[in-house]
C-alpha cells in the first residue's frame, strides 16, 4: 500500500510552512504569514512566569524517575474532599473514592518482587533525602538496585537498610560526591545499631563491587570537601563560592600539607561566611565536618596569617 505524503505550502507565496509549536500555529517561512490550519497546541494551560510555574502547568512531562517501581508514570487517587470544580463531595463518595484509592495501591504492588522493590526504593529515596543528597544520586542508586534485580543476583533475605546504605555508598562513588558510609549510617540507623549495620553493609558494598564491577574512586580535592561541609551544613551558595575562590587562589601556599583536609575545608567556609557578614557558627560547622573548634580557629589563622585578603567593596546607588 503506497503512502501519499502531502506538503503544506503557503498559499502566498508557496513557500514551506513552519510549524510553531508554542503558539499552535504553522507559520511561512518566507513572509510570515499566519496559515489557517490549525496544529496541536503541546504547550502549557496557561502561560506563567519562571520555571516552576511552567513545569506545574504542562499538560504531561514525561518523565520517568527510577526511584519509583512503576517508574513513576502511573496515575494517583488524590487525597481531598472537593471535586475538580471545588464543590465539597458527599460523604457517600468520599468513601467510594477512598476505597479506590485503597484498592489502586493493592493492585499497583502484587508481587513479593514489586513489595521488595518498592521497599528498598523508598529506603534508598528517604537515605538520599536525610544525607541531603541530590536527586542524580538517588536516581544512580536505583539503577544500581535495579540492576542487581534484573540480573538475578540475589537479595532477597539481605537486610534492606545495609543494602541501601551499600547502594547509595556506591552511587555517591559513581556520581564524584564525598561521603563516607559510615556517614551515611548515621542518618539512617540509630546508634546502638550504627556499627552493626555498617559492618553489614561494607560486606555487601564488597559484593557489589564483585558482581557489577570495580568504580573507580574519584580523586578528592579541596573544593570537594567545600563543597560536602557546605552541603550538610546548608550554607548559603555565597559563601560556598567565595571560600571556593579563596581555596583556589591560595592553593599555590603550603597551608594544607600535613593537614586534615575537613579542618582546611571548615576554616575556608568560616572566613567566607565572616567576609560576607553571615551567621554561621564553629560549633556548627565543627559538628558536620567531625573536627573541633580549635582546630577550625588554628587553621583561620594560619591562612589568614600566610595570606593577604583584600576587599573591594562596590558602591551602593542611592536613588534620590
Amino acid at each position: 500500500m503506497n503512502t501519499l505524503e502531502i506538503e503544506v505550502c503557503c498559499p502566498e507565496c508557496k513557500a514551506t510552512v513552519v510549524d510553531d509549536i508554542q503558539n499552535g500555529e504553522r507559520i511561512c517561512s518566507s513572509c510570515g504569514i499566519v496559515v489557517a490550519e490549525q496544529m496541536v497546541d503541546y504547550g502549557p494551560e496557561t502561560k506563567g512566569a519562571n520555571l516552576e510555574d511552567k513545569m506545574r502547568l504542562a499538560r504531561a512531562s514525561g518523565r520517568v524517575t527510577l526511584a519509583q517501581h512503576d517508574m513513576g508514570i502511573a496515575t494517583e487517587i488524590s487525597m481531598g474532599s472537593t471535586d475538580f470544580s471545588g464543590k465539597k463531595i458527599n460523604s457517600s463518595v468520599s468513601n467510594q473514592m477512598q476505597n479506590l484509592r485503597k484498592w489502586q495501591q493493592r493492585v499497583r504492588v502484587t508481587s513479593p518482587r514489586e513489595r521488595r522493590l518498592t521497599s528498598v526504593l523508598g529506603k534508598i529515596t528517604e537515605t538520599c533525602e536525610n544525607c541531603n543528597l541530590s536527586k542524580n544520586v538517588a536516581e544512580t542508586a536505583s539503577m544500581i538496585y535495579r540492576s542487581l534485580d534484573g540480573n538475578n543476583i540475589e537479595v532477597k533475605g539481605k537486610s534492606i537498610v545495609s543494602m541501601t546504605i551499600a547502594v547509595v555508598y556506591m552511587a555517591c562513588k559513581q556520581c564524584d560526591v564525598v561521603r563516607s558510609l559510615k556517614e551515611i549510617c548515621k542518618e539512617v540507623c540509630a546508634p546502638k545499631d550504627e556499627k552493626a549495620k555498617s559492618k553489614l553493609a561494607a560486606k555487601y558494598y564488597r559484593n557489589l563491587v564483585l558482581e557489577i564491577g570495580h568504580v573507580i574512586t574519584p580523586t578528592v580535592t579541596m573544593d570537594k570537601y567545600i563543597s560536602k561541609i557546605a552541603n550538610l551544613s546548608k550554607t548559603d551558595g555565597r559563601v560556598e563560592r567565595l571560600a571556593l575562590e579563596i581555596a583556589e587562589k591560595t592553593q599555590g601556599h603550603q597551608v594544607t600539607d600535613g593537614k586534615v583536609p575537613n579542618g582546611i575545608a571548615a576554616a575556608y567556609l568560616y572566613i567566607g561566611s565572616i567576609l560576607l557578614g553571615q551567621t554561621i557558627l564553629q560549633k556548627d560547622v565543627s559538628l558536620v565536618s567531625g573536627i573541633t573548634e580549635v582546630t577550625i580557629r588554628n587553621r583561620v589563622k594560619e591562612i589568614l596569617t600566610a595570606n593577604k585578603i583584600t576587599l573591594t567593596l562596590r558602591p551602593t546607588l542611592v536613588n534620590k
